[in-house]
């Protein structure tokens, strides 16, 4: 057993939480038992990730997706009245890591995105709130699309939508996991890459074509796999705590 305390002090810490600006409330959402002998890590919150939590018998959820943000109506009623409620009643802390997760130079999704593919990190990319939450990538062996298409659907279960608008072969890369919208576009192709790799598919066509740019929507959940996969085995380490990564696919 681990204290609960113990290994939020670590997390916070690790992903330097309190340093991002993010409309999620990263950090301990919902407070569990005090103890801590395993933690189930998945990239969203939701009653099917709390249930299988309970099925593992985990006392402690990290996810990259968490139930509480700024917009969002607070009120404890509803579907957010149950998800808490099945939190509480079985003693299962917690714990969120949007943009911090997304931005860590280690285990974060940008970074383990470009290492997957076969990339070095470069140089910062995708401007946000004043900060960059990813990396560009550089390779000495460059790859074509459909290799690195391959690499995305073997390890992510990724079904690619591609427009292949610029070079055949691919030496350098962009990335922002998830959401990327217009500005991660044209920072893009304004830093001259080879290959642009998202998650949400978005009305780029004209653009990309354009500036013979190309883009690789690989999915919101499928680039959002490998932050918390990776996360996992650190915590592990450093907590001398037992974790398991559990996928639950959106087909998103």
């Amino acid at each position: 057993m681990v204290q609960l305390t113990d290994i939020i002090s670590f997390l916070d810490t690790y992903l330097a939480i309190n340093t991002v600006k993010d409309d999620s409330w990263n950090g301990l959402q919902v407070e569990g038992k005090t103890t801590v002998s395993k933690i189930m890590f998945a990239v969203d919150a939701g009653m099917q990730t709390f249930e299988k939590a309970i099925e593992l018998k985990a006392d402690m959820v990290v996810v990259h997706h968490g139930l509480m943000w700024n917009g969002t109506n607070p009120s404890y009623r509803g579907a957010h009245k149950r998800r808490i409620e099945t939190l509480v009643q079985n003693g299962i802390s917690l714990y969120a890591a949007h943009l911090p997760l997304d931005k860590h130079p280690v285990v974060g999704n940008n970074a383990q995105l470009i290492a997957l593919m076969g990339f070095e990190k470069d140089k910062p990319f995708a401007m946000y709130h004043g900060d960059t939450i990813s990396f560009t990538g550089k390779t000495k062996t460059p790859k074509t699309i459909a290799e690195i298409e391959s690499i995305l659907k073997n390890n992510l279960g990724a079904q690619c939508k591609t427009l292949a608008f610029g070079p055949q072969k691919i030496s350098t890369i962009a990335v922002c996991s998830g959401g990327g919208g217009y500005e991660q576009l044209a920072e893009a192709a304004a830093a001259g890459v080879d290959l642009y790799v998202t998650g949400d598919a978005t009305e780029y066509y004209h653009i990309a074509r354009d500036y013979e740019l190309n883009v690789i929507f690989a999915g919101h959940h499928a680039t959002e796999i490998v932050g918390v996969r990776a996360l996992a085995p650190v915590v592990n380490k450093e907590c001398s705590v037992q974790t398991i990564f559990v996928d639950i696919p959106t087909g998103l």
